[in-house]
């Protein structure tokens, strides 16, 4: 392959490094309203009664809008494709508030100013109810966060609102009790995972107008155009035919923005005052008034016999879904779907639990969706286990992983057709040094210990999610290539070029990238799941060959020859037999002057019965500090089976990216509040993310394997390698300490008891 495969630069890597590109804040009309939301000061309260009336004597406010003055119709925000599992649960603005940050009223002004200060002169009066702030206290409990009784489920999702539980799931295999009642080896262990902010670059923002035949136009900063769009057209009670999604440049969103969040703030302005109106939030309003990662307690059970052979896992789980039920049943269900398979010679899994309503921050998409939570405490316990056997960790994993050419009860029976996972693992036990470091060694005033785990995720969500692609070949031989998918900094456009590339023999410089706008583009779910370079690569390979069966075709027509006899090598068709030629910019001069009566386009759609599971290895070195518990990252060696891979260059940087998100969920991040439900980590003064100092020596290499239902061989990558981090620096810390630490982040507080603990014997 000429293309694919090779490290060639994001095709927007110099507009980017020097500041030139516009983002969405930059290309709102200079005369846009700005548009401000009054946020909620309690956790759970009923609207008695809400003045706006000296908010909207104030000069330069062009309007206050409060539930009374929005549609009524429940929707859900998940960016997820119809009919979305996620309950319908919420309202533009809603009687009840269910948050500190919940949306009360919507102000739009002529500037900044003028909104903040009518926002202040809006008087509400709340009747404050008692909030669910305990997770684990959620089930039963006297207040009900949701109380109305018109949400909508388009999935029996095992909801029962009047107990506050949002969805119940189970997923088994086999007889599990049975299997651990005969099990000589058992361990058991509950984990909690913390929520997590996403912290990405550029926060929630978008603008909205109405266009020149009065279609509402909203651009955003989103993953999901096509769903936001969907998400309006029933929030606004519109027909989705009369709106337009436009996703520019976006600086970020790790999962955040697959969720909607100000869209439909400007876009009931815009329908209410014909006007644009522009929001952007804060940092802070970004923290406490969107989403972040489900928090989880996980309970496992994992039953062996004495030679290591895994014979059944258990997991129980509970989920924080937070206020609203966005991606809670998918969140959930993942967390089993991409961690039972993994041990394969067990006889008996399962995966059971619920996701609750508290009155906190609604839970969303992250970055690894369920399957960080799920891979922290299955990983965790299989250490545990490895302990209580006296095995080596990674003999453990050997001698039960799930390998290419194996069957998977949880996959229905299908064949695991790639994986190199087994490589991973012998390829970084030599890169960390496993043999010589393991546990760990006595420094004196620190102790050097090192750790590891495995992980599978999924490419895209099988039988579901369906994206289209199209490649035109314009009058001067160049090529457009039209995409629904969303670029968030990871380089998306430029592989899914690539591809087109290959197929087409042409260089990046000949092709053109338009995407994400529903008026222009062809359909695609967005960028989540994983699914862009396994999904829309597809869709991009079947467009590009088809554009060029129907390139080798016309120029047959004009060679006046067979076309089983012409060849085209990117540049030229040839017919070596007539010994005649003919260049791609002349054949697309002739179809622009009206010869070839058509312009060339090739059009693909793809959506996969199955979802191939890429694979990360990741083994971690730390330094713990006996005085203080701090623990400091060494090296951390992640090797990736993420079939084949199109672009090194990006891959690298997208498993190095995600391998430090790990480290911070590991060790510093965490979504505090108070005994209120007041969000105490609203900035990144108190919510701490790694920088470079943090992370220690980060090392990634590649084992290759091909995914046949994948193009050119590729699977997935963006999501799988922030995964074992958790898991990897929790066992180093276990071999350090001798106490395994259940609870993320791994503080020095914590730590440091693990030592005292030890030191008392």
């Amino acid at each position: 392959m000429k293309v694919v495969g090779q490290s060639l630069p994001k095709i927007d890597a110099l507009p980017i490094a020097t500041g030139r590109p516009v983002y969405t804040e930059d290309m709102a009309p200079p005369q846009a309203l700005v548009v401000k939301v009054l946020h909620s000061p309690h956790a759970f309260a009923r609207l008695r009664q809400i003045d706006v009336s000296l908010a909207l004597k104030v000069p330069g406010v062009e309007c206050v809008l409060t539930y009374k003055d929005v549609p009524q119709e429940r929707f859900t925000l998940a960016g997820q494709s119809y009919p979305e599992p996620s309950p319908y649960d919420r309202r533009i603005l809603d009687e009840y508030v269910r948050y500190v940050g919940d949306a009360v009223a919507i102000v739009a002004a002529v500037d900044e100013k003028t909104a903040e200060k009518a926002l202040q002169l809006i008087r509400a009066d709340y009747e404050v109810l008692e909030p669910v702030l305990d997770f684990e206290a959620a089930e039963g409990h006297a207040s009900i966060v949701h109380p109305e009784d018109n949400l909508h489920c388009n999935f029996p999702i095992g909801m029962k609102r009047e107990k506050n539980i949002i969805c119940t799931h189970k997923n088994e295999y086999g007889d599990v009790d049975a299997e651990l009642a005969q099990c000589p080896v058992v361990v058991e262990e509950t984990y909690y995972t913390q929520a997590q902010a996403h912290g990405m670059m550029e926060t929630y923002r978008a603008y909205s107008y109405l266009d020149h035949a009065g279609r509402l136009t909203i651009v955003s900063s989103t993953q999901i155009p096509f769903h936001v769009r969907r998400q309006m057209a029933k929030a606004l009670e519109m027909p989705a035919s009369r709106i337009r999604v436009i996703k520019p440049r976006i600086g970020g969103g790790f999962g955040g923005k697959q969720t909607g969040a100000v869209e439909m703030f400007v876009a009931a302005v815009t329908k209410r005052t014909g006007k644009a109106a522009l929001i952007v939030y804060s940092r802070t309003e970004t923290f406490s008034c969107t989403n972040s990662r489900h928090a989880m307690r996980l309970t496992v059970r994992l039953g062996a016999d004495e030679d290591g052979t895994i014979r059944a896992v258990d997991i129980q789980g509970l989920s924080d879904g937070g206020a609203y039920g966005e991606h809670a049943p998918t969140t959930f269900s993942v967390v089993g779907e991409k961690t039972l398979p993994m041990y394969h010679k067990a006889r008996a899994v399962r995966f059971a639990g619920q996701v609750v309503y508290t009155n906190k921050l609604p839970g969303g998409a992250l970055r690894g969706y369920g399957a960080t939570q799920g891979t922290f405490a299955q990983e965790s316990a299989v250490n545990l286990l490895a302990a209580r056997l006296k095995m080596d960790p990674v003999e453990l994993r050997q001698k039960n992983l799930i390998r290419q050419g194996d069957y998977s009860p949880i996959y229905k029976g299908k064949v695991l057709a790639s994986s190199t996972l087994d490589q991973c693992i012998t390829t970084g036990k030599n890169l960390i040094g496993w043999d010589e470091k393991y546990p760990v060694r006595d420094l004196g005033d620190t102790l050097r210990a090192v750790g590891m785990a495995v992980t599978m995720q999924g490419s895209g969500i099988a039988g579901i999610d369906t994206a289209s692609a199209e490649v035109r070949l314009n009058d001067d031989g160049n090529y457009t290539l039209l995409l629904g998918s969303t670029d968030m900094g990871t380089g998306s456009d430029t592989i899914l070029a690539q591809m087109a590339a290959e197929v087409l023999e042409s260089d990046l410089e000949h092709f053109i990238v338009h995407a994400a706008d529903t008026d222009v583009s062809p359909f695609d779910p967005g960028s989540y799941a994983s699914s862009t370079t396994y999904v829309t690569g597809m869709a991009v390979k079947l467009a590009a060959e088809e554009l060029r069966g129907k390139m080798l075709a016309q120029a047959a027509k004009v060679l006046e020859v067979p076309l089983d006899e012409v060849s085209f090598d990117g540049e030229m068709f040839y017919c070596e037999k007539m010994k005649t030629s003919l260049a791609r910019v002349k054949l697309a001069e002739r179809l622009a002057l009206g010869i070839g009566k058509q312009q060339l386009t090739g059009q693909g759609t793809y959506g996969s019965p199955t979802s191939p599971p890429p694979f990360v290895a990741g083994f971690a070195e730390v330094e713990i500090d006996k005085a203080t518990g701090k623990v400091t990252p060494i090296d951390f060696v992640a090797i990736v089976d993420c079939g084949t891979v199109i672009n090194p260059a990006l891959a690298r940087v997208q498993t190095e990216g995600g391998i430090v998100q790990g480290i911070g969920m590991a060790l510093y991040e965490e979504v505090r509040y108070t005994g209120q439900g007041r969000l105490e980590t609203c900035n990144f003064m108190q919510y701490k993310i790694p920088c470079r100092k943090d992370v220690g020596n980060v090392r990634v290499a590649f084992e290759p394997s091909y995914e046949p239902t994948g193009p050119f061989g590729a699977k997935s990558i963006g999501e799988a390698v922030i995964n074992t981090p958790a898991p990897a620096i929790a066992h180093a810390v276990f071999n350090a300490t001798g106490v395994q630490l259940t609870q993320l982040p791994l503080t020095p507080e914590k730590v440091l008891n693990a030592l005292l603990t030890k030191k008392r014997g």
